[in-house]
Order: structure tokens, then sequence, then C-alpha cells
């Protein structure tokens, strides 16, 4: 029995904020290349999350959440640039996989469907958290009813946090990317540097941290980033726009930036297998999440 070709393909995560999306990334990854957390727009960036098996490699374009745009007077830069990034993640994919959550779907999920149906790609749903559904017979009427009049290349339902359906996912997405060799090496994980990555795992602790009282006021830029030895010492600037900000990240005595710090070091020591010395500091930069120029300057891009 011949072995099947080998395919390789770059296959674009889109879905409406907070569906699981990174989760679902990290998985198929199996490693974390993109940060989580229970807050909308926790990913402000186009990533790419490199998985490669036995059969195949699946490149994944994972993005800030797709929105319906809301013109200039009350989209936020930040918004808008988002929103551009997550658009121009279609661009040169093979496939869509388009992410809800199970027993859920509204206008924001019919509304990313027709971008993706638009542009022409297939799209394969993916019904993320099913392990959440109080009533899981609840769940082949709604696949019907939201496989009801659109053309999905394949549907299945997941659960990315406990890795439950991934397998016949996997096989799925691969049948729908073209039969060439690997895109990267078998060792690649992402396309994003390791400084990239520790500004993202400080910014992952601040949204975990301090979602309720500073959603989308915080930014991270790694200053420093140097190799000393097996040793990585690591800068990091904390951003936010008004100095009540800069009060509340610091925390009494100091305490709640240390608590970031701290969880920030655990995971890029996890991440880098290296130990890293970590140093933070909070400055204050105002109104830098609407400002083009404060945005490109931190590394934000369409």
């Amino acid at each position: 029995m011949s072995t099947p070709p080998f395919r390789a393909g770059h296959v674009a995560v889109i879905g409406r904020p907070n569906v699981g999306k990174s989760t679902l990334t990290n998985a198929l990854v199996g490693a974390k290349v993109s940060i989580v957390s229970n807050r909308p727009q926790t990913t402000r960036h186009r990533l790419l999350g490199i998985a490669s098996f036995d059969a195949g490699q699946l490149v994944l374009v994972d993005t800030p959440g797709l929105h319906r745009d809301q013109g200039k007077s009350t989209a936020s830069a930040m918004h808008r640039m988002m929103n551009r990034a997550a658009r121009g993640a279609l661009e040169g994919v093979d496939v869509a996989a388009l992410v809800v959550q199970a027993g859920r779907w509204d206008e924001a999920d019919a509304f990313a469907y027709e971008a993706l149906s638009n542009a022409g790609l297939p799209v394969v749903l993916i019904v993320n958290q099913v392990d959440r559904l109080k009533d899981k017979t609840a769940l082949l009427p709604y696949l019907a009813k939201v496989s009801e009049g659109r053309d999905f290349a394949g549907v299945h339902p997941i659960s990315a946090l406990k890795r439950n359906g991934l397998e016949a996912l996997v096989d799925t997405l691969l049948k729908l990317v073209p039969e060439q060799p690997a895109i990267y090496g078998e060792d690649e994980i992402t396309d994003k540097s390791q400084r990239f990555l520790a500004g993202e795992m400080v910014r992952e602790q601040l949204m975990r941290q301090l979602g309720n009282e500073l959603p989308y006021a915080t930014t991270v830029e790694i200053e420093k980033f140097e190799v000393d030895g097996a040793l990585l010492r690591i800068g990091a600037v904390i951003w936010v726009e008004r100095d009540g900000q800069k009060a509340i990240v610091i925390g009494k005595g100091g305490e709640r930036l240390r608590e970031i710090g701290s969880k920030a070091r655990q995971h890029m020591e996890r991440l880098f297998g290296a130990k890293v010395f970590l140093e933070t500091w909070v400055r204050v930069r105002q109104g830098w999440s609407d400002d083009e120029a404060a945005l490109r300057a931190f590394g934000y891009h369409d």
C-alpha cells in the first residue's frame, strides 16, 4: 500500500473574539505560541503557528477576532488595525477554519462566514467548547441549523482545551491543502521571535490579572533581550495611557507588578527552555491605543 502524499498549506483561523482561536492554535502546534485569556481581543497580532504531522504540515494563521467595521469615528486605531490584520490573514491561505462557540451562532458568526465565503476559500466549521454544553442532545440540531444553506468543507465539534476531536479535524484540513513539501522545518513552531513571544507572555498576565480594570489600555515593549550564557536577561516596559492606570498595574507596594512579572517569567522559562531574569517597568504614553504611529512603534502591523 502506497504512502499518501505529504501535504502542506496555510489555514486562516477566523472567528469572532473569545471563541478559542488561540487555544486551538496552541493545541494543534503542541506548544504555547499564542497567548490566551478569557478577555475579548487578547490576540492583537497576526501570528503563525506551525503544526507538523507525519502526513503534512498546517501553517495556522491565528488572528485577532473579526468585527464589523464601525467606521473611523467610533473605532479606535487599534480596533481598525486588528480588523485589517484579521482580513489580511485571508490573503494567500488555502483554507479557512471558522471557529464558533458550541450552541451559539449570531450575526458576528454569520458575518465571519460571509467574509470567508466571499474570499473564495473552503470553510471548515469548528464548533469549539462542546464540553461546556449542558444539554449534549442539543448539539446535532444545532449543527443542522448552522449548516443549513451554508457550504462547509467540513464540520467538527471539538474541545480545543481538552484536545478532543482534533485528530479528525487535522485529517480534514490536510486534505484541503496542496500536495507539497513542508513549508517550515519540523522543529519550528512559529514565525515570531523569542523577543516578540516574551512581550506576549507579559501581556497575557496583564490581560489575566487586570482584564476587568484595564482591558485594552496596556501594551508591552521589550527593551532588552540578551543571552548571557544559559540565562536570558529580558527588560519589559508596560505602557499605559494614564497615571491612574500605572498605579493599578504596580499595585500596593509593587505587589501586583511583581506577580505579573513572576508568572510571565515562569511561562517564558517553559517556552524558551532557559532560565530568565525579567525586569519590568510601567510607563505612561497618553492615547497610544488610538495613535497609529505609536501602535507601529510598539510592533503592531496590519
